[in-house]
């Protein structure tokens, strides 16, 4: 498989895990106990995120799980439609590695393992090394001002 290939690859991926664990959080995946759901609400959810936040105060515990649930929404759109990946790819990593120090941190090493947090993280490092991204909006967007340019420059693309 070609790095064109691979990094569109892993571009999907992450962003499906990132999609996967908001639907659980909105029920998704099922309620409660069922076979799919981790969480299967957000009351869940935010018991869960409250364990991995106890050192903030109660004030900013539902704060950061909202934020970190947008960020996953907004990182995983981003590297869908390939926009601005270098530096999605990098925050993402950021984010998963927040998540795996306060996991480490809450309920231990092995349940960063059952989540594949610090995989993530790799694969988000290696996707920011990348320089171009096949079927992205920055690749679009690098072939229009490179014509662009060339245009006002009197060269033809």
């Amino acid at each position: 498989m070609t790095q064109k290939y691979t990094q569109l690859f892993v571009r999907i991926t992450i962003a499906t895990a990132f999609l996967s664990a908001v639907a659980d959080r909105i029920g998704l995946w099922g309620a409660p106990g069922s076979k799919y759901a981790s969480w299967g609400n957000w009351e869940n959810f935010m018991a869960y995120s409250n364990q991995l936040n106890f050192f903030a105060p109660d004030l900013l515990k539902e704060p950061l799980a909202i934020l970190a649930t947008l960020l996953e929404v907004v990182f995983a759109v981003l590297l869908l439609i390939g926009y601005k990946t270098k530096t999605t790819a990098k925050l993402s990593g950021l984010l998963l590695i927040l998540f795996a120090v306060t996991m480490t941190v809450a309920f231990g090493i092995k349940s960063t393992f059952t989540y594949s947090v610090w995989i993530g993280a790799g694969a988000c490092f290696l996707l920011a090394n990348m320089e171009t991204y096949y079927c992205s909006l920055d690749n679009y967007l690098k072939k229009v001002n490179y014509g662009t340019e060339n245009q006002h420059s009197g060269v033809r693309a």
